[in-house]
């Protein structure tokens, strides 16, 4: 019995396997048989190929247009010279090389507005965005060279100051001839350094002369493009403050205005349908999407902005969209209770209902705008006091000492400029070529002789006195002064224009016992016409 089982099982087994034989073979045929009903369900989708639906190609690219011949010789001129002495500059050490990196940016502010010129018509008043990065790079180097005048690299800093001057090129009629004269302000101290170190360390020799490598290379440059002066792309060009956009964010578009607004980019295809496995497939595939440069449909989501037909509605309504306001009533206006603006909050008033209502003006107040007071003078950075002789120039600048005085020997050919000094005496010993005074507050100078003028400019409180032989005082907007003549100095002449309150002291005459004679000078003027021409006369006041 237990053999005949087996036997069974054995007989089953057989013809299952047979079975499942006959099936494989059956689904191999209708494989090799593309239109048998019996391929699809039988397999899954990978089987099936599916047309990919096609791309919308992207749309072409503006071609950006060429750099200019100009630009393209200064950003030589920048990668070549001016890079060699910022490499230079920083082998020395880090002060010296922190001003050489601000000369860099400097030719770089200028090289911007360079391109901005090529690209915009000359403005009626030039935007002082044009020229920002150029001011703050020049401020960079002026600013390191007063703030290390104890450093024994003073002459280098003073050479780069010097020659940073020549960047303002724009305004002369001659650049290539402005750059030059610069160069001698340069050569003044890169001389003393070229003496200094031409045996102690080649390196500053070195960076001296790059440094005047760069004003012979910008000289030849302004002598090939600009030899008559800046220009300006007059005949098709945009505004400035657009072309100094476009060169800061490096748009290629600037001469294709047209084409700068490209189409946006299309929406990722749809997946790939896939064919159910149950005998039929999952639908008809979506449509395909929309050509590029159409807008999608408007949102309906929560976050979308609200529909500007209820706005209209509100104004169309007239007086009466003001109906739902309540009255002010007078306790609540601030202005007939000032107790109210002690707070910033009115306090609330229950309403007709009977309920606690919250007035319009009960919203806090905005807070004040920042005070716009200047900083007070004590809280102001301070240059600090400076004396030097420069050349055959004596620059006198920022001392405020009251009671302090500040002496110079002067010679015949040196000429004295004073500027910015306060409440400080000056005396100026010896005959002086002339003297230039400007924005000085309760200045007071004493002059022996001069050989041409003094002249003062925009000061205030101001007292001279000439013990010896002044051709010709200039006062120009001076508000307060005393000058005081000796008896060699009473030849001085006198022009005064846009000032008030100044008085001349006379000296008493020789052998007398006068006292100093106190004479104003006319503030009023008479004009009248008379016999077709106009007459001007001084208004003398008596008493």
């Amino acid at each position: 019995m237990a053999s005949g089982s087996h036997m069974h099982n054995l007989t089953t087994l057989i013809k299952r396997l047979e079975a499942a034989t006959s099936r494989l073979e059956d689904m191999a045929m209708s494989l090799d048989d593309p239109n048998s009903p019996k391929t699809i369900g039988a397999i899954a989708a990978p089987e099936t190929a599916t047309p990919e639906t096609p791309k919308a190609a992207p749309p072409a690219t503006p071609a950006a247009p060429p750099v200019p011949p100009q630009i393209q010789d200064f950003d030589t001129l920048i990668n070549g010279d001016v890079r060699t002495f910022v490499e230079l500059g920083q082998k020395i050490n880090g002060l010296v090389g922190e001003q050489s990196r601000a000369v860099q940016q400097a030719f770089e502010a200028e090289r911007t507005y360079l391109y901005v010129s090529t690209k915009a018509k000359k403005p009626d008043q030039q935007p002082p965005e044009l020229m920002t990065e150029l001011h703050n790079a020049s401020d960079s180097i002026n600013n390191i060279r007063e703030s290390n005048r104890a450093s024994h690299l003073f002459n280098h800093l003073s050479a780069v100051a010097e020659g940073i001057v020549a960047l303002g090129w724009f305004f002369a009629s001659k650049p290539a001839d402005f750059v030059t004269e610069i160069v001698g302000g340069i050569e003044y101290y890169g001389n003393k350094v070229l003496k200094d170190y031409k045996e102690k360390d080649r390196t500053h020799v070195q960076y001296i002369q790059a440094y005047y490598q760069i004003f012979k290379s910008l000289a030849a440059y302004l002598k090939k493009h600009y030899p008559k002066g800046l220009t300006w792309n007059d005949q098709d060009g945009i505004d400035a403050q657009e072309a100094l956009r476009q060169v800061k964010s490096g748009s290629s578009s600037a001469s294709f205005p047209s084409e700068s607004r490209s189409a946006p980019p299309p929406p990722p295809p749809p997946p790939v349908p896939t064919i159910n496995v149950s005998g039929g497939n999952g639908g008809a595939p979506p449509p395909p999407p929309p050509p590029p440069g159409v807008p999608p449909p408007p949102s309906s989501a929560p976050g979308s902005s609200p529909d500007m037909s209820a706005v209209f509605d509100q104004l169309n309504r007239g007086n009466a969209v003001t109906s739902g306001l309540r009255k002010v009533d007078k306790s609540e206006m601030t202005h007939k209770n000032p107790s109210l603006r002690t707070s910033s909050v009115v306090p609330e008033r229950p309403s007709s209902q009977g309920s606690s209502v919250s007035s319009p003006t009960s919203r806090a107040r905005s807070p004040a705008p920042p005070s716009t007071k200047p900083k007070p003078e004590s809280m102001r950075s301070r240059k600090p006091p400076r004396k030097d002789l420069e050349g055959n120039k004596w620059l006198v600048e920022h001392f405020d000492n009251p009671g302090g005085i500040v002496e110079i020997n002067a010679q015949q050919n040196q000429s004295i400029l004073i500027s910015r000094c306060n409440k400080t005496i000056i005396k100026v010993s010896n005959k002086a070529n002339a003297i230039s005074i400007d924005n000085c507050t309760g200045l007071s100078i004493i002059v022996d002789s001069l050989v041409s003028s003094l002249d003062v400019i925009k000061s205030a409180k101001f007292a001279l006195q000439i013990d010896g032989v002044v051709p010709t005082l200039l006062l120009d907007q001076v508000d307060g002064a005393t000058v005081y003549l000796g008896q060699q100095s009473l030849a001085t002449e006198v022009f005064s224009s846009k000032s008030t309150a100044i008085n001349v002291m006379l000296p008493p005459k020789e052998g007398t016992d006068d006292d100093t004679k106190e004479c104003p000078l006319p503030e009023q003027i008479k004009s009248y016409v008379k016999d077709g021409v106009l007459v001007s006369e001084i208004v003398e006041h008596a008493g």
